[in-house]
């Protein structure tokens, strides 16, 4: 997989980022970087495999979901479970939530000091708080 055609600036950009997550930049995950990591956005594996065969590029499904549960174990990107037929991966790692529009499936960005907790239950004993999830999940209102 030819990462010619890429910027040389932004090859060296994603080079660092994935050495200093200790990830090992190989060809295929530049261009699976390049395309994920460019922006703050929610992608499934399904549109990242779309996105580099739109490219021309020839990869398998196993080596996209193998790079991005590297990338998210690594903590390059954030991978998010929303319902239970579709996993995406975040490229925004600052904490943050999530609306989720059920009916076409898109999640957008909520900023922390728009949500609001009074009060979390205790951990259980032993344990802490080491993050909070939120989903908003959002429908179309009834005409």
């Amino acid at each position: 997989m030819a990462i010619m055609d890429l910027d040389p600036g932004l090859i060296e950009d994603l080079n660092k980022r994935l050495a200093g997550h200790g990830v090992r930049p190989t060809a295929q995950r530049l261009r699976i970087a390049s395309l994920l990591l460019g922006r703050p956005q929610h992608l499934s594996a399904e549109q990242v495999l779309a996105g580099l065969r739109n490219q021309g590029l020839r990869v398998s499904k196993a080596t996209i979901y193998n790079t991005l549960n590297l990338f998210a174990a690594s903590g390059l990107i954030r991978q998010l479970s929303v319902g239970s037929d579709r996993c995406w991966f975040d490229s925004n790692t600052d904490a943050h939530y999530h609306f989720h529009d059920v009916d076409s499936g898109a999640l957008t960005d909520v900023c922390l000091r728009d949500v609001e907790f009074q009060r979390l239950p205790e951990p259980p004993p032993g344990m802490r708080v080491d993050g909070i999830d939120l989903i908003i999940r959002l429908r179309r209102k009834e005409a």
